[in-house]
């Protein structure tokens, strides 16, 4: 059996180049900017979207998907301390009680497309609560172009320790309503998937915790991953080689601390691939649109298994 310390140094080998620090969130989406193919006509894209209402909306129809949305959905203010965090909550339309799952955004704040990903998370039967984490520090209510200008600059001033914070707050509101199971998972994309696999870490053996999901963000550092103790999936797109390129790594240290690390790299999907499903345009990315048809159901999935 290895010692603690030899555990610790493989870790760092394995990850060493790899794992990039929260600090550096301002990078993680620098490869949406860069997606330019398109194989199909907007109609086409508008005939896909209707035949996939079971996924989450991509960026270019999230607010019509929010505007048609059977289920409520409402804006709280949670409190953290003597401060507080605005979250958009969802519920589902089940007769039983839910688990919850908390839904942490990308640098680009609290979108119109997050809200929506929250929805479809309340549509596939669960409680969904996504936490504005730029609370105070960025007006609300703004378009998600404001949004897209102004938030990674500020995402970069976010403390830690402070954002699991809020994260545990939201997490206990939601599974206080008396329509909620005592059970919650976590999801997030990009920089908010390094969030998403951090709060693993920090929630280490809470009974209430379940599970995580990492959408193309990057793994905690070496010292913090056997603080991981409930099943993390994580996805990828294949052309996203900075974020992918931390898997390898990540699986080696999570295997041998005997946890449980799933993980899929969609091939010739990018960086951000379950929002870019389309572009601004209406045209379809079809490599991202097939990694959101096989990944959301995998979440699903993942969610149900461990949470129930």
């Amino acid at each position: 059996m290895r010692s603690g310390h030899a555990l610790l140094a493989l870790f760092t080998l394995c990850l060493a180049g790899a794992c990039s620090r929260h600090a550096e969130a301002a990078d993680q989406h620098s490869g949406h900017e860069a997606m330019t193919s398109t194989i199909a006509t907007p109609d086409a894209a508008r005939d896909a979207a209707r035949q996939a209402a079971d996924l989450p909306a991509g960026g270019a129809d999230a607010e019509l998907r929010l505007s048609k949305s059977p289920r409520h959905g409402e804006w709280v203010m949670v409190k953290v301390g003597s401060d507080s965090v605005r979250a958009w909550v969802v519920y589902p339309q089940v007769s039983g009680k839910a688990p919850v799952i908390v839904v942490v955004h990308e640098i680009y704040g609290l979108s119109n497309w997050a809200r929506a990903v929250a929805d479809q998370f309340a549509a596939d039967g669960f409680i969904a609560i996504a936490p504005d984490l730029l609370t105070g520090k960025i007006t609300a209510n703004l378009s998600d172009s404001a949004l897209k200008a102004q938030a990674p600059a500020l995402i970069r001033t976010l403390d830690a320790a402070d954002i699991q914070r809020k994260l545990d707050a939201v997490a206990q509101y939601a599974m206080a309503f008396p329509s909620a199971e005592k059970k919650y998972g976590i999801v997030g994309f990009c920089w908010g998937g390094g969030i998403s696999f951090a709060h693993a870490a920090h929630a280490g053996t809470s009974p209430q915790f379940g599970a995580s999901v990492v959408y193309y963000g990057t793994p905690p550092s070496a010292d913090q991953l056997p603080n991981v103790h409930a099943p993390v999936l994580g996805l990828y797109g294949g052309t996203d080689a900075r974020i992918a390129l931390t898997v390898p790594g990540t699986d080696s240290a999570m295997k041998a601390l005997g946890r449980t690390y799933e993980h899929t790299i969609f091939a010739g999907a990018a960086h951000g691939f379950l929002r870019a499903q389309t572009q601004e345009d209406g045209s379809i990315m079809q490599a991202n649109l097939d990694a959101t048809k096989q990944a959301w159901p995998m979440t699903i999935a993942w969610f149900r298994k461990y949470l129930r």
